[in-house]
């Protein structure tokens, strides 16, 4: 299988000290031992089967997945551009779909918002023909107290020109992080790129959730997953989000056609903190 992954990033290079079984043997805080990366496939199942995504599979055809976003796509926070979420997630495709020549571009760019992600969506990401677009989406907006009727209209725009070229797309919602939950409309955000998922018949990572059973469920502190600056994500998180994706996508494409998509099942939705 071929990988290729392309990403700006800053940090020294990571030497050497990822796990050949997942790749998260990095320290994320002072302790000497990472937590465990646990499967969560109640909330990660896609409801739908990625179609254009399988059909390539199943003909052993070249796949391309492109991953826009900001900075957690960009991988601030990480020690180096291989311990980004995508190039996490294109070490864990290599084990889950083996002979699969995949090629994974990481189209992440530190700061941008919806509007700077669409007017580079052409060039940037529908110009590499790709067959699947994981799109993070919606932190900045957060930060920067932007409309909701704003974001709505704009990422049902995005999903939309994605779309009408047969790209499965997947939306990936704000991490669960001290800036993010500080913000009041952090919950209305997570409900409308849930809406907006379904509506535009796109799937849906939930990195809120995840991140939140991390802490609330597993106990693990929130700086073993959050760098020092209370936002982004750091080796550890991105390791486990890229696996946590990774194995969404290949259980998707690989579902057998003839099973209904069964929607997974979330949990009862409470208040931010």
């Amino acid at each position: 299988m071929t990988f290729s992954l392309l990403g700006r990033l800053r940090g020294p290079l990571l030497a050497a000290l990822l796990l050949p079984a997942f790749g998260i043997s990095v320290p994320a805080s002072a302790s000497d031992t990472a937590p465990p990366c646990r499967p969560q496939a109640d909330l990660t199942r896609f409801a739908d089967r990625l179609p254009r995504t399988a059909e390539r599979i199943a003909r052993h055809q070249p796949l391309t997945i492109v991953a826009l976003g900001s900075s957690s796509t960009a991988g601030a926070g990480a020690s180096s551009p291989d311990a980004s979420y995508p190039s996490r997630m294109a070490a864990r495709l290599r084990e889950t779909l083996p002979g699969q020549h995949v090629t994974v571009l990481n189209r992440g760019v530190n700061g941008e918002d919806a509007q700077d992600m669409l007017a580079r969506l052409e060039a940037g990401v529908l110009a590499e023909r790709p067959d699947l677009v994981l799109w993070q989406i919606g932190t900045n907006a957060l930060l920067r107290g932007h409309s909701l009727d704003g974001v709505r209209t704009m990422v049902a725009d995005g999903i939309a020109r994605i779309r009408r070229q047969g790209i499965d797309v997947v939306l990936i919602d704000p991490q669960y992080a001290p800036s993010v939950l500080a913000k009041p409309q952090a919950a209305e955000m997570l409900a409308l790129l849930a809406r907006m998922a379904r509506e535009g018949h796109a799937d849906l990572f939930p990195r809120f959730a995840v991140m939140k059973r991390w802490h609330e469920t597993e106990r693990i502190p929130i700086e073993t997953f959050i760098d020092p600056d209370g936002l982004h994500m750091n080796d550890w998180s991105y390791a486990c989000f890229g696996r946590l994706m990774a194995d969404a996508i290949t259980e998707a494409a690989t579902r057998p056609a003839t099973v209904a998509a069964v929607p997974p099942v979330r949990p009862a939705s409470r208040p931010l903190p």
